[in-house]
C-alpha cells in the first residue's frame, strides 16, 4: 500500500538518499534549489536552501554531502554549512546544461550525468567523479542523463536517456570504473511514462521511475518485468530503499507544470511517498571525498 510521506509540495523532488546511521531520508527539490533531511518516523522534515538548482546529492564516508549543482560538484561538511566547490566546474560554459540525476559505486565514486535544455542538440555527457576531485567523461551524447545504478556485485551499470525510453546496461570494471559496450537492458513503449531515477533491490533487480507514468516498476536483472506499483502522482522522478530493515521504498515527485485539472487530480503531487517491498534494498555506497 502506498503511503504519502510527506506533502512536501516540491516542484522537482529528486534524489532519495537514505542514510543508515541517521535513518533519515535526504533528497532534493532541484527547482525549488532546497535540500531535505526527512525523518519517516516523525514526520519531521528538515531543509536546506542553496542559491543553484541542485541535481543530486550523496552522503559521504566523511559525513556531510556530495552534491552536483547547475556547473559543478561541491561538498557540504556538515548540515547547514555552505557548499565548497569540488572539481571542476565543467558546465559553466554550458548554458543550456545543468548536473541531474548520479549515483556513488562500490568504489567512492560519483557518477554524474547532466542534462540539456536544447532538445534538438543531444550535448549531454556522464561523468565520474572520483574522491581526489578529478572528473572524467564517461560518455555524451545525451539529452537528460537519468537511472545511474549499479548491479549488487558492482560489475553493471545501468543508465537511461530518458526521452529514448530505454535503459541500457554496461559491463564495469569495479576497480578502474572502465566500461565496456552498452546493450539494451529494457525498452518502455512510447507514450506510457519514461524511465527516470532508480535504484537495485538486493537480488539485483532494476526498480524504476516512470516520469508521466504514474507508477514505478521492478525489471529483472535480466530485463522482464516483474511488478508494477500504481502511485497517486503523474511523475514520479526517483526510487530508493530504506528504513531500519531496507524495506521501505521512498518515491520523490514533481509537482510543477500541471494543469488545474491535474492538479485536482494529484492534489499530493510533489510529494514523497513510500511503500514496502518483499525484497530489502542495497545499502548506498558513501562517497569517498
Amino acid at each position: 500500500m502506498v503511503e504519502l510521506l510527506l506533502d512536501a509540495g516540491a516542484l522537482l523532488g529528486e534524489s532519495p538518499r537514505w542514510s543508515v546511521a541517521e535513518q533519515r531520508l535526504y533528497w532534493v527539490d532541484i527547482e525549488g534549489r532546497t535540500i531535505h533531511r526527512t525523518d519517516p518516523a516523525t514526520g519531521a522534515d528538515d531543509v536546506m536552501r542553496l542559491d543553484q538548482q541542485i541535481g543530486c546529492v550523496a552522503l559521504r564516508a566523511g559525513g556531510g554531502l556530495v552534491v552536483a549543482m547547475e556547473d559543478g560538484c561541491a561538498l557540504i561538511d556538515s548540515w547547514g554549512a555552505a557548499p565548497r566547490a569540488f572539481g571542476p566546474a565543467v558546465l559553466t560554459d554550458k548554458p543550456a546544461q545543468r548536473f541531474n540525476d548520479g549515483c556513488v559505486d562500490g568504489a567512492g565514486r560519483l557518477w554524474v550525468g547532466s542534462l540539456t535544455s536544447d532538445k534538438a542538440h543531444p550535448t549531454a555527457t556522464l561523468y565520474r567523479l572520483d574522491p581526489d576531485g578529478s572528473l572524467s567523461e564517461v560518455f555524451g551524447g545525451l539529452t537528460t542523463s537519468n537511472g545511474a545504478a549499479f548491479s549488487p556485485d558492482g560489475q553493471t551499470f545501468y543508465h537511461a536517456d530518458t526521452p529514448t525510453h530505454a535503459i541500457r546496461a554496461y559491463d564495469v570494471d569495479p576497480a578502474t570504473g572502465a566500461l565496456g559496450a552498452g546493450r539494451i537492458f529494457h525498452q518502455f513503449p512510447f507514450g506510457n511514462g519514461r524511465p527516470d531515477g532508480a535504484a537495485v533491490d538486493a537480488e539485483g533487480c532494476y526498480w524504476s521511475a516512470l516520469w508521466d507514468g504514474w507508477r514505478v516498476v521492478r525489471l529483472s536483472p535480466a530485463g522482464e518485468l516483474l511488478q508494477t506499483i500504481a502511485l497517486p502522482v503523474q511523475r514520479p522522478t526517483m526510487i530508493a530503499f530504506g528504513g531500519a530493515d531496507m524495506q521501505t521504498a521512498f518515491v520523490t515527485s514533481a509537482g510543477k507544470n500541471l494543469s488545474d485539472d491535474e492538479r485536482k487530480a494529484q492534489p499530493h503531487a510533489g510529494g514523497v511517498f513510500a511503500f514496502r517491498v518483499a525484497v530489502p534494498g542495497l545499502v548506498q555506497p558513501l562517497f569517498g571525498g
